[in-house]
């Protein structure tokens, strides 16, 4: 059988990939961080302000849970019309218009009044997010064919960090601005440096923008609707993903639960997504060298149950070490998961389809996660049954990623 190139020829790839990086190489680096910051405050910077918002606005948990969900379950619809996106406007345009309607979004929530307006702004936010998650993985693999790994653990490490960012500033913002509308509008502002920074870009590299962004009438035959690994590992990032989503939307709740302050809640929550950042980005690396990525996906997935173990038993004892471990685990997860879905194929226009697939059903998936963990803790009173579930749910995926042998790629495409 031949397998892919990605899967048997590792050595001139490998040797590349530990040269210097170029120039032209940072500068696109240097792009994606400032892009990929933007993609995680829309959902970090409203949970520390949960309790004022609701408040405010008069939001039930159910609906104050929306705030995270709907954003999640725009990025995974809004994913599967990547293709078409494409077609119309090009990879890099593409990215342009999300970084815009991430743009218009957190700027609208200066002004929102009501329930309904910040949910309108959470679809558009999300909106925007699918499209770049989409469509920056198949430049990516265009751009670094030979550091994919590295490229996509700085772009998750930046989404990560961006996650971080949200959760810390926004509740400080807020304070310094006595609005808790000025911590979630701010965001609009580095979406439009990166928005700047990204046009500067692909105007200079004109030329390689159009190649990169004009599709190929020789494109190869792929149907990921069709395809079983692709529904595998759409699943795959949903289940994973759902414990982020649901950190994300009720760790500060769970940890105010039990006396701490709206300040210390939202630091753990920033805490988190620090481990995040560095695991997505560290775990890639070094899985860089090896053909098969499951010892490193199963090493992520130990770090996350072991956290959520701590959180069911201990949640007092250690938050901190709780917290970092977990956000390690999904940091580095998240991030492996999207280089496994590359590896499947070495052209990066079969590869960006696999990709977009597998977050437009994950992020689906990921987004019912903390509507039914908020379900779950309003029939329990308390959060311990929704960490238990979590906790089978990574258990379960840790049997799934046996399947993804680097041997089965080419049979599943």
């Amino acid at each position: 059988m031949n397998l892919p190139t990605t899967a048997t020829s590792p050595r001139p790839s490998a040797k590349r990939a530990r040269s210097a990086l170029t120039w032209h190489e940072l500068t696109w680096l240097g792009a994606i961080v400032l892009i990929g910051i933007n993609l995680r405050p829309l959902l970090t910077s409203i949970s520390p302000l949960m309790t004022t918002i609701r408040d405010a606005t008069g939001l039930s948990f159910y609906g104050a849970s929306l705030l995270t969900s709907l954003p999640v379950v725009a990025m995974g619809v809004g994913a599967f019309g990547a293709a078409a996106l494409t077609r119309s406007v090009g990879e890099t345009r593409g990215v342009a218009l999300g970084l815009i309607a991430i743009a218009l979004a957190c700027a609208a929530r200066w002004v929102a009044s009501s329930g309904f307006t910040l949910l309108a702004t959470a679809l558009l936010a999300g909106a925007g997010v699918a499209a770049i998650q989409a469509l920056l993985p198949a430049v990516i693999k265009q751009r670094f064919p030979a550091r994919v790994p590295l490229a996509m653990g700085v772009f998750s490490a930046s989404i990560m960090g961006g996650g971080g960012l949200g959760a810390s500033l926004s509740p400080w913002v807020g304070r310094a601005m006595q609005s808790w509308h000025a911590g979630l509008a701010v965001w609009a502002l580095p979406a439009c440096v990166a928005l700047a920074c990204w046009w500067l870009l692909t105007r200079r590299h004109a030329v390689a923008h159009a190649a990169a962004s004009t599709p190929d009438a020789s494109a190869p035959a792929f149907s990921p609707w069709t395809t079983r690994r692709a529904w595998t590992l759409g699943l795959y990032f949903g289940i994973v993903n759902g414990g982020y989503t649901s950190l994300v939307a009720w760790l500060p709740a769970f940890y105010q639960q039990r006396g701490a302050s709206v300040a210390a809640s939202g630091s753990l929550l920033a805490a988190m997504t620090v481990f995040q950042a560095a695991s997505a980005l560290l775990l890639p690396l070094a899985a860089a060298s090896f053909r098969d990525r499951r010892p490193w996906l199963m090493l992520g997935l130990s770090a996350q149950l072991a956290g959520m173990l701590g959180l069911i038993a201990l949640p007092d004892a250690a938050p901190l070490l709780w917290v970092g471990v977990a956000g390690a685990g999904l940091g580095g997860v998240f991030s492996l998961t999207l280089v496994t879905a590359m590896d499947h194929s070495a052209d990066h226009r079969v590869a960006g389809q696999l990709v977009a697939f597998t977050q437009g059903v994950g992020f689906i998936v990921a987004a019912v996660a903390p509507l039914v963990a908020g379900i779950v803790r309003g029939w329990s009173g308390g959060f311990v049954a929704a960490w238990i579930m979590l906790a089978g749910c990574i258990a379960a995926m840790m049997a799934v990623t046996l399947l993804f042998s680097p041997r089965s790629y080419s049979r599943w495409l």
